[in-house]
């Protein structure tokens, strides 16, 4: 019966090194595979986290001057808050900050008193490795104001 093992001569061994081998690479792949989700997954919270910049100074720039600034605003302009730039750019393109037809209101005036002037105001703010990312949100402000004014 100690003759059949004789003859093995190392074959045992030769399989569990291959075994060994295959499980090494199979742990290599799993460990690549986790670093680029990792990554991957802190790309996009830099992206978020970007987004939630932008609208914070967008918000802010629209609190700041919607009581009056707007409506007697004469010229574009650049505001920098909380890390971004925002710009406040008077409507329509083709003949900017001059009293146009409300769109979203309801109130009629006979007399056409009341007109509106608008305003687009975007955010902006960089994300990622080195700031090669860049969102921008855009909003389109309508404010009434009396005809004339």
């Amino acid at each position: 019966m100690i003759k059949p093992l004789k003859n093995q001569q190392g074959m045992v061994l030769f399989f569990s090194l291959v075994v060994l081998i295959v499980m090494t690479i199979i742990g290599v792949a799993l460990a690549v595979n986790s670093s680029q989700s990792l990554r991957m997954a802190g790309a996009g919270g830099d992206r978020v986290s970007a987004l939630a910049q932008a609208q914070g100074g967008l918000n802010i720039v629209i609190n700041d001057n919607v009581t009056h600034n707007f409506s007697t605003r004469t010229a574009d302009g650049v505001v920098t808050e909380m890390d971004g730039t925002q710009n406040i750019k008077l409507m329509p393109e083709d003949n900017p900050g001059i009293d146009v037809n409300c769109q979203r209101t309801e109130k009629a005036s006979a007399a056409n008193l009341i007109s509106c002037r608008r305003l687009e105001v975007s955010s902006s703010a960089t994300f990622g490795r080195g700031g090669v990312g860049q969102l921008t949100v855009t909003t389109g402000i309508e404010q009434e104001v009396l005809t004339g004014s």
